[in-house]
């Protein structure tokens, strides 16, 4: 399936960067790109975002594979529905979590390395995996709003058919 294959990829890139940062760059490196807005930053994470419940490593290595075979199940579950959408984000998140995961299981820390500063604010430093989970849960949650709109616009057709 398709979905698996952008699992993958989203898998490979996370992966190929994380590598990269961690081979080429010293921890707490900076490379400016955009100024001081977006800045490569060589980072280690322990925790979940933003750094909360660090050093939790069996913790997250356990919801992740609960998260992974729900995702790998519900991808089969709904393998040939109409809407590619939530099969495209469920493919976003499938490959984030692995990418995350074997950064824990084997490092016990993930690498991450995109940093943004809003003027004094700097946002938590991230990577390619939370990324593609992020705009993949982002997707989900629309995915659940057009699916709630589509069933009121199917409620209201069917009671004006009926009356």
């Amino acid at each position: 399936m398709i979905y698996y294959l952008i699992a993958f990829i989203v898998f490979l890139v996370d992966q190929g960067t994380k590598y990269i940062i961690a081979t080429q760059m010293q921890l707490h490196d900076q490379i400016p790109v955009i100024g001081d807005f977006f800045v490569i930053t060589s980072h280690r994470n322990r925790g979940a975002a933003f750094g909360i419940l660090e050093n939790q490593r069996w913790f997250f290595i356990l919801i992740t594979i609960a998260v992974v075979v729900a995702i790998i199940w519900y991808l089969q579950k709904i393998r040939h529905a109409s809407s590619k959408f939530l099969p495209t984000a469920l493919g976003l998140v499938l490959g984030g979590a692995i990418g995350n995961f074997l950064d824990r299981a084997l490092n016990g820390e993930v690498v991450d390395f995109l940093q943004f500063n809003f003027g004094s604010y700097t946002f938590p430093i991230f990577n390619v995996a939370d990324s593609c989970i992020v705009v993949g849960v982002a997707m989900i949650i629309l995915d659940s709003l057009f699916d709630m709109n589509r069933q009121k616009k199917q409620t209201h057709t069917g009671s004006d058919t009926i009356s």
